[in-house]
């Protein structure tokens, strides 16, 4: 069966396509900066986060955090060992099931994400309003 064909995009829709991906990637390289300068790499940065921000607890499973990060399952491993080492978190054995691990910040952890966490925080309200104007116009303001 053949896929509907999709309408051309506009010269102006190209523009904002363009505009939005540099907008991101400005964000994402102050994101590696502040996290290199900060003594981890961007992807421990990520894990931490990811953590953190982990949906009703805090703490996750090694599956959690790869799906969290869309890597492999053994990478994640190698990506946590590497963080235990650092002593930025932690496992520990579930209650419930023995064979369950988790991993967890510890506070060495916490206080590294704090700092990194604001310094992200306020470079989003610097650069929110123009993200926010570029969301707009790829959800069809201003394409003509």
């Amino acid at each position: 069966m053949a896929r509907p064909r999709t309408p051309a995009l506009s010269q102006k829709q190209y523009e904002n396509l363009a505009s939005f991906r540099f907008a991101l990637r400005q964000f994402l390289r102050f994101s590696e900066n502040a996290a290199q300068a900060a003594g981890v790499t961007p992807q421990q940065h990520q894990a931490l986060l990811a953590i953190k921000g982990f949906p009703g607890r805090s703490r996750v499973t090694v599956g959690e955090l790869a799906a969290r990060l869309q890597t492999a399952h053994h990478s994640t491993v190698g990506l946590v060992d590497r963080l235990v080492t650092e002593k930025l978190v932690k496992r520990e054995a579930s209650k419930e099931d023995r064979r369950q691990v988790f991993v967890l910040l510890t506070r060495q952890g916490e206080k590294l994400l704090e700092a990194l966490s604001s310094a992200h925080h306020e470079e989003l309200r610097r650069v929110g309003p123009e993200i926010q104007e570029l969301l707009g116009r790829l959800g069809g303001e201003g394409d003509e």
